[in-house]
C-alpha cells in the first residue's frame, strides 16, 4: 500500500462529514504544524498551509458527503479499487487531502488551502481570504484521470416551505417506499439515468389517485440524488407493491394533511433531472434536483432543490422558473448557497497541466464539469491567479457506491510532481520526514 493511500486510510478513520468535520481539521493542523508548516486557520475554518515562497498553491476541501454508514468507514479493495462498506467513501475530495499530506512528508515548498463544507454550498471557499502568494491554483477535486477541468458548473440551493393542517383521514393505512435505490452526485450523475426515489414515489401515488398524505420523508443530501422516500397515506382501494414501490398496511390513523393532493401533485409536475444539454461541452447544461422532502408533526412541509448551470443567466433563468413552479403550489421560497459558474479559461497554466497530464496518461483533455467546483469562487477572490482542477477517477461520489481507481491516484500524484516541478519557485527537501 503506498504512501498516499495509508493518508487516505488514516483520513477515513476521523469524522469529517459537512459542518462536522472539526476533528479533521485539528489533526490536520497538527499534521502540517509538525511538519514545519505555517498554519492559520480562519472563522470559516478553512485552513492555509505554507512554507517558502512557491508559485503553486494546491486546493482541496476536507469535508465529506456522509451517506450510509459514514462517518464510520470500514473500506476495501476489490479489482483495484477502493470502496467502503454500505457507507461513502470520502475520496471526494479526501485522495486530494492524502496527496498534500504526502507533499508535506516530503517537505514541498507549497501553499496548501484546504477549505470547510464544500460540500454544503461551498461555504468555506466563499469566505477565503488569505494572503496568497502563489501565481497558479490546482484544484484537485475533480474525479476522472487525464482530464484537465477549466470550467465549472454555478449553482443555488432553493428551499420552498409551507404550513398546512391536518385532517381526519379515510380508508386504508399505508406506508408507501422506495428504497436502497444507488443514488448519485446530483451534478455529475444527473446525466447518467440514476432513478429519483422521491420522483418514483411521487409517480405511484399520483397514478394510483392517492390524495391523502399523512407524512413524507425522503431524499439524503440537497447534492445527492434521492436514494430514499416514505410516505403514510390512505387509500380507498387497495394498494399493491410494484417493482421498486414496496406497500405495507399500518394499523395506526394518523391525521392527512389537508394539502396532501396538492403535494403529491408537485412532486410528479417536477421537472427533475437535466433540463438542457450543453453540445459544445458534451456535458448538462442546466439541471436540478428534487433533493428532499420532509413533513413535521404540525403540517409543515418542506422542499429542498439544488440548480445547477453553466452560466450565470441559465442559472438565474432556471432559478426563476423553479421559485415561479414552487409559488404555483403555495409555497414561500428561498434560495441558499449561490455560487458562481466558472467560465472555462485556457492559459499557460492550463497548457502546462495538460502536457504533464499527456506525458503521464499519453492522452489528455481540457474539459468543464457540470458540478461546483471551488475555482469558481476563489477565482473571484484572486483574479491575478491562474486556475486548473485534476484528479484521479472517482466513481458514484455523493453515494454508497463511491470507489476511487487507486492506480489513478498514484498516477494522478506523478502528474501533481510534475506540476510542481515545472513551476518556478519549486524545492524539495531531500530528506523524507517520517509520519507521526
Amino acid at each position: 500500500m503506498s504512501d498516499i493511500i495509508k493518508h487516505f486510510q488514516t483520513l477515513t478513520q476521523i469524522p469529517h462529514c459537512s459542518k462536522e468535520a472539526d476533528k479533521l481539521l485539528h489533526f490536520l493542523v497538527a499534521f502540517a504544524s509538525g511538519r514545519g508548516y505555517a498554519v492559520e486557520v480562519d472563522e470559516m475554518k478553512n485552513i492555509y498551509i505554507h512554507k517558502g515562497n512557491p508559485s503553486l498553491c494546491l486546493q482541496a476541501h476536507y469535508d465529506m458527503v456522509c451517506m450510509g454508514k459514514a462517518p464510520v468507514l470500514e473500506t476495501y479493495e476489490e479489482a483495484g479499487w477502493m470502496s467502503a462498506r454500505n457507507s461513502s467513501l470520502g475520496a471526494d475530495n479526501g485522495m486530494g487531502i492524502a496527496m498534500m499530506m504526502q507533499l508535506m512528508d516530503e517537505g514541498a515548498a507549497l501553499e496548501f488551502l484546504l477549505t470547510s463544507d464544500e460540500e454544503v454550498g461551498l461555504i468555506g471557499a466563499n469566505a477565503v481570504d488569505f494572503a496568497l502568494k502563489s501565481s497558479y491554483m490546482l484544484n484537485l477535486d475533480s474525479e476522472d484521470e487525464a482530464e484537465v477541468y477549466i470550467g465549472c458548473a454555478g449553482g443555488v440551493d432553493i428551499t420552498a416551505s409551507k404550513e398546512d393542517v391536518f385532517v381526519e383521514g379515510k380508508g386504508v393505512c399505508y406506508e408507501v417506499a422506495v428504497k436502497g435505490l444507488v443514488g448519485g452526485h446530483s451534478g455529475v450523475d444527473i446525466d447518467k439515468g440514476i432513478p429519483s426515489a422521491i420522483k418514483l414515489l411521487g409517480a405511484y401515488l399520483y397514478q394510483h389517485g392517492i390524495t391523502q398524505l399523512a407524512s413524507l420523508y425522503a431524499g439524503e443530501r440537497r447534492n445527492s440524488i434521492p436514494a430514499n422516500a416514505v410516505a403514510i397515506v390512505y387509500s380507498q382501494t387497495e394498494l399493491k407493491d410494484e417493482e421498486l414501490v414496496k406497500v405495507r398496511v399500518l394499523s395506526e390513523t394518523p391525521k392527512v394533511l389537508s394539502e396532501g393532493e396538492k403535494i403529491i401533485a408537485m412532486i410528479e409536475a417536477f421537472r427533475h433531472g437535466v433540463h438542457a444539454h450543453n453540445e459544445t461541452l458534451g456535458i448538462p447544461d442546466t439541471s436540478i434536483n428534487l433533493a428532499i422532502i420532509t413533513t413535521d408533526e404540525k403540517g409543515g412541509i418542506v422542499v429542498e432543490s439544488s440548480a445547477r448551470a453553466m452560466d450565470a443567466q441559465k442559472l438565474a433563468a432556471l432559478s426563476k422558473e423553479t421559485l415561479d413552479f414552487f409559488h404555483a403550489y403555495g409555497f414561500h421560497t428561498t434560495l441558499e448557497d449561490k455560487y458562481p459558474a466558472w467560465k472555462p479559461d485556457i492559459s499557460e497554466f492550463t497548457n502546462l497541466v495538460s502536457a504533464q497530464m499527456q506525458a503521464v496518461f499519453g492522452k489528455t483533455k481540457l474539459m468543464a464539469i457540470h458540478a461546483g467546483l471551488e475555482c469558481g469562487v476563489i477565482a473571484e477572490k484572486y483574479p491575478a491567479m491562474k486556475f486548473a482542477s485534476i484528479g484521479p477517477t472517482i466513481r458514484y461520489p455523493h453515494s454508497t457506491r463511491e470507489k476511487v481507481d487507486l492506480a489513478s491516484v498514484e498516477r494522478t500524484f506523478e502528474v501533481v510532481k510534475k506540476i510542481i516541478q515545472y513551476t518556478s519557485g519549486f524545492t524539495m527537501i531531500d530528506t523524507k520526514v517520517e509520519n507521526e
